[in-house]
């Protein structure tokens, strides 16, 4: 009788553990989620989080709220993230600068890429467009190499921040062009957008989503893609290639759960994810931009787990040996 008594002791204790879990996964959103982006407003990764996360709360039923948190590539924001409590009230927009780059270039990084966080599925990627203040003498990239190999380190480079994709972007470009211009760093796409329309800066690398606008207005040049092919975005610019450039790269970004964020959760999420860009809306508002949606089968979390993953194997030798100390400004 004592042992039965025991044993539905334990079953019941057992059954009121759990019951809060099952409720939360059942009424799972139940208020607002935060996605932090790691960079200020304006920039790539904000824009396509704030295009796909507007898609996303229709399905999950709740608002999904933008915070910006910028500083060192990313590092800081992320980090946040990393250590939140793991409900799935706090997300990632992360990319290819926070989980790529930044943990190789940036000093004392809080978080593993790998190990603190749960995937939850790749919003969108698009190709660098190399860009130039409105005013600068080159007509075309092969002109631009020219003149950056002739005036060597009095031609300013910006970009967002050491691990930013703007940095990754130029750093590839740079060390396929042979070039060695001076870095000049920013705390975002943004102000350094701003400084290249004000012609503080010579050019900059960034992917299309961020600066087709900019180009578009006539603000800035675009002297080539990182693509075999022209851009819909952008069909008057020619990818690098034709300016003898041999430079292709794609910068992705997606969304990111802390570590040990219940499975139920991340499945809404992944699914809501899923559904927002089969939307014609969030579809029409980064073709636009020059992105490109993920293909279906590459949207769920263990596609984008092993997409970071082999990433992180493509670049982190790149990186290490190609990346120069950029001044601050």
């Amino acid at each position: 009788m004592t042992a039965r008594r025991t044993s539905v002791a334990t079953l019941t204790l057992a059954a009121a553990l759990l019951l809060p879990a099952l409720a939360h996964a059942q009424n799972y959103p139940s208020r607002p989620i935060t996605v932090v982006v790691p960079f200020p407003a304006g920039g790539p990764s904000d824009v396509v989080a704030r295009i796909v996360t507007d898609g996303m709360s229709k399905h999950l039923g709740q608002s999904m709220v933008i915070e910006n948190v910028g500083g060192a590539g990313g590092t800081l924001g992320s980090g946040r993230v990393a250590t939140a409590d793991a409900d799935g009230y706090t997300l990632l927009a992360g990319s290819m600068g926070s989980h790529v780059a930044a943990p190789v270039l940036t000093p004392n990084v809080r978080y593993d890429s790998e190990r603190d966080f749960a995937p939850i599925g790749i919003t969108a990627d698009a190709p660098a467009v190399i860009v130039t203040r409105g005013d600068f003498p080159a007509k075309n990239l092969k002109e631009f190499v020219s003149y950056v190999k002739a005036n060597g380190d009095k031609v300013k480079q910006a970009h967002g921040g050491v691990g930013s994709s703007s940095h990754m972007a130029c750093l590839l470009f740079t060390t396929e062009a042979g070039l060695k211009p001076t870095l000049v760093a920013y705390k975002g796409t943004g102000p350094a957008m701003n400084d290249l329309i004000g012609g503080h800066v010579d050019f900059l690398c960034e992917q299309s989503v961020s600066v087709a606008g900019q180009v578009r207005s006539g603000k800035v040049k675009a002297l080539g893609v990182s693509t075999a092919g022209k851009i819909e975005a952008l069909p008057q610019v020619p990818p690098a290639r034709d300016g003898g450039v041999n430079y292709e790269m794609n910068i992705w970004s997606g969304i990111f759960a802390p570590k040990g964020t219940p499975k139920e959760a991340i499945d809404k999420l992944a699914a809501a994810l899923d559904k927002a860009l089969d939307d014609p809306t969030v579809i029409k508002r980064l073709t636009d931009l020059g992105g490109s949606i993920p293909a279906k089968a590459e949207r769920n979390p263990a596609k984008f787990d092993r997409l970071v993953k082999d990433e992180i194997v493509r670049w982190k030798p790149i990186l290490k040996a190609a990346a120069p100390q950029p001044k601050s400004n």
